[in-house]
């Protein structure tokens, strides 16, 4: 089976993995309508094409935080990769060269979350990302009927009293309490930049500003949360209004091909995220599939450097037809970038120079939780 886009690679995942993880990894809370409108959202969107513009030289590299990526693709920070692959996200975090930044979900205890930032600040990691919609776990009604609560567990989420791994949905690591006036005591603790993922109105965007963040990842949380939500695309806009440049905004949910990509970029995202894309790409690994040089995206359009991007035309479920102003597009047509999932379900083979060079884990001795998990910004694919 040749892997020619995302979709083929879900395919071909869904081949390798048991029920109970197949509906772990694409479930959503309660009726999934928001998991299907962030796709869906994306194909309501229409390019308006500008021709006859210089593209010969096509340069896809953003910056982030100040820093370079050569792509504005990124690893999204998901949880139990051990259901796909025996090590995890440590396999995941090998896969790309390139920033990365930390994701907390805030636990009670304050001094575990001091522990935890002050370990990856001394790691070299490049920002904190804070997710903000998960004060209680969202009904995933696929994991309960297949008893997944009570056979998954956490052994390093804990604090240093407990010595026993909890099974995960029977525990309450995550802090029910945190609100915006806690977010001054991360910023007394660390000096890297702070973003808050999950937001997704102008009301919590502009509070996010007022509070000095750095950043905002515009996400439902895969429409794994709270359901009938916005989905993720049709929020962008609103909060990229509301912070008014003053922070960068970034995206997750929904992203499938190169234009969804464009499009996020052109309605004011810095760069995007994948979620459930990496973790079929695991599958595939596991399946000892060797993908190096797979076309995943399927036209992912480049600007000149310096170029703009494009105007939209946004067709709204309603019918009515309103405009989107951005700038005007310059598409050169499909552009080859080097492959995210790619490297993510090649690197099987313990032989190949990459995975050599990256044999020392991100967290020497310990396993990435999903409570910790990493946010990894693809610098360089190529």
């Amino acid at each position: 089976m040749s892997l020619v886009c995302l979709t083929d690679f879900q395919a071909h995942a869904r081949e390798q993995l048991s029920k109970s993880t197949r509906d772990f990894i694409e479930g959503g809370a309660d009726d999934s309508i928001t998991r299907d409108d962030n796709i869906a959202a994306f194909k309501r969107i229409r390019l308006r094409p500008r021709y006859l513009r210089d593209v010969s030289e096509v340069d896809t590299r953003t910056t982030i935080q100040g820093e370079e990526i050569s792509a504005p693709i990124c690893i999204a920070p998901t949880g139990f990769h051990c259901l796909v692959w025996p090590d995890g996200e440590m396999s995941t975090a090998r896969a790309p060269e390139g920033l990365r930044w930390f994701q907390l979900y805030v636990h009670p205890d304050l001094q575990l979350n001091k522990q935890l930032i002050q370990r990856v600040e001394s790691l070299g990691f490049k920002a904190l990302v804070i997710t903000l919609d998960t004060p209680v776990c969202g009904n995933r009604r696929h994991d309960i009927r297949n008893q997944l609560r009570r056979n998954l567990t956490l052994t390093d989420l804990q604090s240093p009293k407990k010595g026993n791994a909890i099974p995960y949905f029977q525990m309450t690591p995550i802090s029910t309490s945190l609100c915006w006036n806690d977010l001054s005591w991360f910023q007394s603790i660390t000096r890297l930049p702070i973003i808050l993922k999950g937001i997704l109105t102008k009301e919590d965007a502009e509070l996010a500003v007022k509070h000095n963040v750095q950043g905002i990842i515009v996400s439902n949380h895969g429409g794994r949360q709270l359901d009938e939500v916005l989905a993720s695309i049709d929020a962008l806009t609103e909060v990229v209004a509301a912070v008014k440049g003053k922070i960068e905004v970034y995206l997750d949910g929904g992203v499938r091909t190169g234009n969804d990509v464009l499009k996020a970029l052109a309605l004011g995202a810095k760069c995007i995220f994948l979620g459930r894309p990496i973790l079929w790409g695991l599958a595939c690994k596991a399946a000892g599939r060797s993908l190096r040089s797979i076309e995943t995206w399927s036209s992912f359009p480049g600007c000149k450097k310096k170029g703009p991007i494009t105007r939209l035309l946004r067709l709204p479920t309603g019918g009515s037809q309103t405009h989107s102003t951005v700038c005007d597009a310059v598409l050169p047509g499909p552009h080859s970038v080097r492959r995210l999932m790619a490297h993510i379900s090649h690197i099987s083979n313990t032989t190949t120079p990459v995975l050599q060079a990256l044999q020392t884990p991100v967290f020497p001795k310990c396993s990435m939780p999903f409570f910790v998990s990493l946010t990894i910004i693809c610098c360089s694919l190529a």
